[in-house]
């Protein structure tokens, strides 16, 4: 297996992308639709002793333009079969009633947030100025939770894991030291994958996304390869400490609402992370409504209009948000 480094001046971070030779080169995310990540991804298949044209198989790990924008180009060069989890794919290929059922409910919840006029003004135009980073539309082959993939000489195995994204997955093999996989933005080296403004479609994101890091850490998976930055050698450690990040700020939640009063998600945020801009005009009041709605759905506070109201008394956040149990 081959790393290829991808820029990304666009979106925050470096990419990855894999490449899996063999009998059926696979490529696993290709990347921002971008001329720079273009030659970033020829070279780093000229360098490996392959070219476009050799790909027979790409798998995306899930919708975002970061990891997908390049599909259909390369799939059209290729005549490689494309591989996303279904929950993404309707997205992934351009589909139009996905597209607007994701931009209906992009409108509801910016509404329901309470960002004013001049950061919705922002973040709309930064949303909708880089529509061609999606790139060309692509023709996908879906795939579900524990479907095999033919890659390389041998085979991925499809783990699904929402949260971050509904139809995020890792693509599990057997490596050199145990079960390894591809994760895309399940679990990151340095920071932690945004949940509730990623993807506005995700129900209940939080619990989603706490679901999805207890069952990584059962996989007990020997090293994570992730869509940024370098390989986690020990992803359920990971998982755990993205956990307890996650306890941490919904403690943190509600003592803004303790201290201030009620508050919408915009406010929260403010108070969280301070000024917001661009694509963080998304993630940040996201990242507020999706511990608040947590809160709401454990019965922890109450949503009066857009506010949300903190209730009397002790509140058990160890409880809220469990941390997994890592295996040594």
């Amino acid at each position: 297996m081959e790393r290829i480094r991808l820029g990304n001046t666009v979106f925050e971070g470096r990419n990855n992308a894999y490449l899996i030779p063999g009998d059926r080169p696979t490529l696993v995310d290709v990347g921002v639709a971008t001329d720079s990540v273009r030659h970033d991804v020829r070279d780093g298949l000229q360098a490996a002793g392959y070219e476009v044209s050799d790909l027979e198989a790409i798998v995306l790990t899930h919708w975002h333009a970061d990891h997908t924008g390049l599909a259909g180009e390369l799939q059209a060069e290729s005549g490689a079969s494309v591989y996303v989890h279904a929950d993404d794919a309707g997205i992934v290929a351009g589909d139009p009633e996905a597209l607007a059922e994701e931009r209906d409910i992009r409108d509801r919840r910016f509404s329901e947030w309470g960002i004013p006029d001049g950061p919705l003004d922002e973040v709309t135009s930064f949303l909708d100025g880089h529509d061609e980073l999606q790139g060309d539309r692509v023709d996908v082959t879906p795939v579900e939770d524990g479907d095999r993939i033919a890659a390389g000489d041998d085979e991925l195995e499809v783990v699904h894991f929402p949260g971050h994204a509904a139809g995020l997955s890792a693509f599990a093999f057997d490596g050199d030291d145990g079960r390894e996989a591809f994760v895309g933005d399940v679990i990151l080296p340095k920071y932690t994958p945004n949940v509730g403004g990623a993807d506005l479609r995700v129900d209940r994101p939080l619990e989603t996304y706490l679901d999805s890091l207890a069952r990584l850490a059962d996989q007990n998976f020997a090293r994570a390869w992730p869509g940024h930055r370098d390989p986690i050698d020990d992803p359920a450690e990971r998982a755990r400490v993205i956990a307890e990040h996650h306890r941490e700020r919904t403690r943190r939640v509600l003592s803004v609402l303790d201290e201030h009063g009620p508050a919408d998600a915009w406010t929260v945020s403010a108070h969280l992370f301070g000024d917001l801009s661009n694509i963080h005009i998304l993630h940040g009041p996201g990242e507020a409504f999706a511990h608040l709605d947590h809160l709401v759905a454990e019965g922890v506070i109450e949503r009066d209009g857009t506010e949300y109201v903190a209730a009397a008394g002790d509140v058990a956040v160890d409880e809220l948000v469990p941390v997994p149990e890592t295996k040594r």
